[in-house]
């Protein structure tokens, strides 16, 4: 048994003071103790349940700054922005990926999350040939894992066409290439592949999109991970919405309402090119709206409808997608700023009863939870004990309580207030640095030295 005393506690059934929380040898919160005395294994200010990250396609993070010129066309776009994704990602090898994802999921447990949702496409070598291994990059991504202990929800992407015409996959996507039954092998062999890993470990699955996938093809992707999150990017783009339509006669979000049946084990990416009728359609259905506020305002996807959404009872989690910037505290801060800046609001997201800081974040870990397929975000009994633990000595948060804390971090702090994290019982950021920060930032070094020279 571990214990843990804080100040200050999230807890189930919401704030309070002197909390002993105890973890088991198996990282589940045990018990949860209001007005305990300060003694425990570790004393803490401020606890919280650690979100996951929903989102994350951890190569793309070696691009970063990398992308911020514009090419030959008057306008970039999604779509340039894409095509130069497409040419960076052939100069990656097995051991790039390793090495990158070990330090982009180091960078999310010093943001505060415990969790990462890795929507897992670069399967193939260069020029679309497999591995040897068919889950070669899938084994990478969990050796990462392995080496940061974060919790892992892998979810290998079918993609089997460059468009809603089933037009065959150009340069770069053909390293994220797969027909049914070899998606089906690679799954298996993905799943095998985490079995070296704790048992909080997920494996779920994930249908690209509607342009990448037959849409009839989708249920048996969804029965190929019975018990796990079903994940798939959704009406993301203008022009995407619009091929869609062409091709199957509606728009994507009224197309998956009506011909997939989607409930709480779905979680549908971006979302920001939806009507209101469909808005409030799919919060409905229970499904996870996994959003990614930093990303969409760096491709220019579009505001998501958060402020419909929420009220029609919808549930959100957050991630970092192409993780230029992994900083939890601030993905909340641009979800909420975004539904300012479209209404001329202001407190957008905050209801009477919880704050806009408070209402963001505990549907985040809620949300969050769902989207990894994890028994975690909150800490209550029988729960995961994913975990951070904010420094209550930070100048801005003197003298603040309650969800004032929430709100100065993520509206006047950042991640630099973060300063444990547990991810199922494991301690992994202490004094806010991950406990093998310097080994995974010298591999990190290497990979990027590397890939400079060769670009």
């Amino acid at each position: 048994m571990t214990t843990l005393w804080a100040g200050q506690a999230l807890a189930g059934t919401g704030w309070a003071r002197d909390v002993r929380v105890t973890l088991d040898a198996a990282g589940r919160i045990a018990a949860v103790e209001e007005g305990a005395p300060r003694a425990a294994d570790h004393v803490v200010d401020i606890l919280l349940p650690a979100p996951a990250n929903a989102h994350s396609h951890a190569f793309q993070r070696a691009m970063a700054g990398l992308t911020e010129r514009r090419g030959p066309n008057p306008r970039d776009t999604f779509w340039t922005w894409r095509e130069l994704m497409f040419r960076f990602l052939d100069r990656l090898t097995p051991e790039d990926v390793e090495a990158i994802a070990a330090f982009v999921q180091m960078e999310m447990l010093e943001a505060g999350y415990a969790t990462n949702v890795e929507f897992h496409y670069l399967h193939h070598r260069p020029g679309g040939r497999p591995y040897d291994d068919l889950a070669e990059m899938a084994g990478r991504i969990a050796a990462a894992a392995a080496r940061t202990g974060i919790g892992l929800t892998l979810l290998p992407v079918h993609y089997q066409f460059g468009g809603c015409d089933r037009r065959p996959l150009g340069p770069g996507q053909i390293r994220f290439g797969t027909d049914r039954d070899g998606f089906a092998r690679l799954h298996a062999a993905s799943a095998a592949a985490l079995k070296a890993l704790p048992e909080d470990c997920r494996i779920g699955v994930a249908p690209h999109s509607l342009r990448a996938v037959a849409p009839e093809a989708i249920a048996d992707l969804v029965a190929l991970a019975p018990d796990g999150p079903v994940h798939m990017h959704l009406a993301e783009q203008v022009a995407e919405v619009e091929e869609v339509r062409a091709a199957l006669g509606a728009r994507p979000v009224e197309w998956v309402l009506d011909h997939v049946g989607p409930d709480r084990r779905f979680t549908f990416i971006h979302c920001t090119q939806m009507e209101p009728a469909e808005t409030g359609g799919l919060a409905r259905s229970g499904a996870v709206a996994g959003l990614c506020p930093i990303t969409e305002s760096s491709l220019g996807d579009g505001i998501f409808d958060g402020v419909r959404w929420l009220d029609a009872g919808g549930r959100i989690a957050v991630g970092s997608d192409s993780n230029i910037r992994i900083a939890l505290s601030e993905e909340l801060r641009t979800l909420e700023y975004s539904q300012r800046l479209r209404d001329r609001s202001r407190a957008a997201l905050a209801t009477p009863e919880m704050s806009t800081g408070r209402r963001l974040f505990e549907a985040a870990a809620l949300g969050g939870a769902l989207a990894a397929g994890r028994e975690t975000g909150a800490i209550a009994p029988g729960f995961l004990a994913d975990l951070v633990a904010l420094d209550g000595s930070h100048v801005d948060l003197q003298g603040r309580g309650g969800d004032a804390l929430l709100d100065t971090w993520i509206f006047a702090g950042d991640d630099r207030m973060v300063r444990e994290v547990w991810s199922a019982g494991r301690h992994l950021v202490r004094a806010g640095r991950h406990v093998a920060r310097e080994g995974i930032l010298a591999g990190y070094r290497r990979a990027m030295k590397v890939l400079g020279d060769a670009m």
